[in-house]
């Protein structure tokens, strides 16, 4: 497979170190107020951990979200050519027009809650007219066929990682919600699952957008042949290389990026976790600053989220990307903080705690 070397030589400057969230004080004072609102101990589940989870993030007992950011970046794979897919590459670039016609399903969930929508085109195989919302990141037509060769070079991946974190870095906002387009992408997340996490292709590989029995042992058989190819990518900056796609690797620095800044960053499904999960193979940290949206139909994305140690707070049976199911998810982050601040305690109510 292709030389990878160059990341050890530039992996300081490319990889931000993310200190772990370490504030024993904040989080007491935190339990303490969510403890002492007017209802039972623990009465609203999983919304008080994450209650605790966006006040330790953003520093704050009454943390609030400013300007919250969906991003989708956008690529294709050279490996689609290859039949991992149902749709043809030229869904990527006709999605992401779509997107910014406002014609997508995170297109209307965007406009509902609020969420400025910007389209990353990180490497789609098409050349887009400037306009508002399209950020132009593209690193190539798409990612090599990564059967026969490494998906990008080190420099392209790592060029990639400082489009992320030079993009979020520019842009407003305490929270960034993630999305992603490219036909072949769950292809790639499989692929990385796989590889970092020492498990077997088939049960990491899945549909997709819509593959029958027969396609699927096809996507497998592929897979297979890429994991073989790139044997010696082991580590995760090798791995996203040979077999990641450039909105993967966009999506990891804008990741570290976020973490960095003590952004709540909110996670959508397969691809957008496979970013994460590279992201945090470098950084473990990175993951005290995730919310994880929801749980998705693709089949490897449980598994995903058990090495995330992630816990979704939606289980729709979406299989959409794009950051519809982030989207979706963020009315229940604005109803934790407002919890938070608004809901009366006991003593403020007058209520009588339990004996």
């Amino acid at each position: 497979m292709q030389d990878l070397t160059p990341f050890s030589s530039s992996f300081n400057a490319l990889i931000p170190h993310i200190p772990p969230i370490d504030e024993p004080a904040l989080a007491e004072a935190l339990q303490r107020r969510i403890d002492g609102k007017t209802k039972p101990l623990g009465a609203l589940g999983q919304l008080e951990a994450l209650m605790l989870r966006l006040g330790l993030i953003l520093g704050s007992e009454t943390p609030q979200l400013r300007e919250p950011q969906l991003m989708v970046f956008a690529a294709d794979h050279g490996l689609a050519a290859r039949g991992v897919s149902a749709y043809p590459s030229d869904v990527t670039w006709q999605m992401v027009e779509n997107f910014l016609a406002g014609g997508a399903a995170v297109s209307v969930l965007a406009r509902q809650h609020g969420l400025a929508l910007t389209v990353v085109d990180a490497g789609v195989a098409h050349d887009f007219s400037p306009r508002t919302g399209l950020i132009q990141a593209k690193l190539g037509r798409g990612t090599a066929d990564s059967s026969t060769q490494a998906a990008m070079s080190a420099e392209q991946c790592s060029e990639a990682i400082r489009q992320g974190r030079r993009i979020l870095a520019e842009t407003a906002g305490n929270a960034l919600l993630l999305g992603e387009m490219g036909i072949g992408n769950t292809s790639s997340a499989a692929l990385l699952l796989a590889r970092l996490q020492n498990l077997p292709i088939e049960r990491c590989a899945g549909r997709g957008t819509g593959l029958d029995d027969a396609a699927l042992t096809r996507k497998i058989e592929v897979l297979s042949g890429v994991l073989q190819h790139h044997a010696g990518a082991t580590e995760p900056l090798q791995a996203l290389a040979a077999m990641g796609g450039f909105e993967i690797a966009m999506m990891v620095g804008a990741v570290l990026q976020a973490a960095l800044e003590r952004r709540v960053i909110v996670v959508d499904g397969f691809i957008a976790s496979s970013a994460v999960l590279v992201a945090a193979k470098l950084q473990p940290a990175v993951l005290q600053r995730c919310v994880f949206a929801h749980r998705s139909m693709e089949s490897g994305h449980h598994l995903m989220l058990e090495a995330l140690q992630a816990q979704p707070l939606l289980d729709l049976g979406l299989r959409l990307g794009e950051g519809s199911g982030a989207a979706l998810a963020w009315p229940l982050l604005h109803s934790a903080c407002r919890i938070l601040a608004e809901m009366a305690s006991f003593e403020s109510a007058g209520v009588s705690e339990r004996g």
